[in-house]
């Protein structure tokens, strides 16, 4: 792969796309008809990386059918004031009137942000329930969930701004007390971590077998740092971590992610943006992988946009989706592209619009 010369914005965590370099690739859209739902995306509003509302829009009308997407916090549009606690309810606030307003303008289908996944600190332990509460009221018939990252590694290569999640987070008692509330509140656990701790999410899953727990990004395989250097030995490990994980019948799997740099693919810095042949044929392994551990009733498509822009435009995303699933059956194509998203995210499996 022929890759294009480094820049400060190619060494940040999560680089920024590059608009011109997307544009030099655009392909036909692949089974135009099967119905979508985004199971996570952001939304950005950051120093030089805007992806709010319009962008979003763009990328729904790129081709494919988008029924409906999920929100994903990221630590967007928190309140500036107030406890310090009930600060990232002001993420869920922002969201939903994004979602609202998309809503009040819909046809039947199409519903940005139908769903909201936000940020409560469930290190506060039995007192996140005042969180907890304040999401659900500020988004009642959206809100769906919690994630509470805790993707760290001592790698170099993973620094990024900010702190990073302690090692052992999810087997801190305290974490786990806050983290028991959830089931009550009837909102799903969002794990994000990377394939090293797979394990970590097996025994909280067990820990709580009456709380729905997705997955983020296929368990978060590496593939910078040392980890590039034995790709092989990792995704061995990373496949059995996942097959483990996968006998929890309370988890499912997210299929995507693997756009992002620390994957180590390297699509962001070739000179040419891939096709979605290309991105099919690297990222099969995993997604089948994923498949076949939990079954298609189990496992939900994601972009992961705009991250997963940086190696290719949304389009050419879903095409190669497309391309991975084109064996399966209907049935299952149905469940992988929507109707498990539907299902967790408790969405009409018909348009995609939020359920009461």
């Amino acid at each position: 792969m022929t890759t294009r010369p480094a820049s400060n914005q190619a060494q940040a965590f999560h680089p920024k796309a590059d608009p011109a370099w997307l544009a030099q690739w655009q392909e036909p859209i692949l089974e135009p008809g099967l119905a979508i739902i985004d199971a996570h995306h952001h939304l950005f509003n950051r120093a030089g990386w805007v992806y709010l509302a319009d962008e979003l829009t763009q990328d729904l009308h790129a081709g494919h059918r988008i029924l409906s997407t999920v929100y994903l916090q990221c630590r967007e549009h928190y309140r500036t004031d107030g406890p310090e606690a009930l600060r990232p309810v002001g993420e869920t606030e922002f969201v939903d009137r994004i979602a609202a307003q998309a809503a009040a303008g819909a046809d039947e289908e199409g519903h940005p942000c139908a769903a909201i996944v936000g940020f409560a600190d469930l290190m506060l332990g039995a007192r996140v329930d005042e969180v907890l509460e304040a999401h659900c009221q500020a988004a009642p018939l959206r809100f769906r969930g919690i994630r509470h990252g805790g993707a760290t590694d001592n790698d170099p290569a993973f620094a990024r701004q900010g702190a990073r999640p302690p090692e052992g987070l999810f087997n801190q008692a305290i974490f786990r007390e806050g983290l028991s509330r959830l089931a009550g509140f009837g909102l799903s656990f969002d794990a994000w971590v990377y394939h090293p701790q797979l394990g970590d999410v097996l025994e909280l899953a067990r820990a709580f077998p009456d709380t729905s727990f997705v997955l983020n990004h296929v368990g978060g395989p590496l593939g910078i740092g040392e980890y590039a250097h034995r790709r092989e030995l990792e995704f061995s490990v990373w496949r059995s971590s996942i097959r483990q994980v996968a006998a929890c019948p309370n988890v499912v799997v997210k299929l995507g992610g693997l756009g992002m740099r620390h994957c180590g693919f390297r699509f962001g810095q070739s000179v040419e943006p891939p096709d979605s042949q290309a991105l099919a044929n690297a990222w099969r392994p995993f997604i089948e992988t994923c498949i076949e551990a939990f079954g298609a009733s189990r496992c939900l498509f994601e972009s992961n946009f705009p991250v997963d822009q940086y190696s290719c435009s949304y389009a050419v995303l879903w095409n190669a989706f497309k391309r991975i699933a084109q064996g399966a059956s209907d049935a299952d194509k149905a469940a992988l592209f929507s109707g498990t998203a539907a299902r967790v995210y408790r969405l009409d499996p018909r348009t995609g619009a939020p359920l009461a």
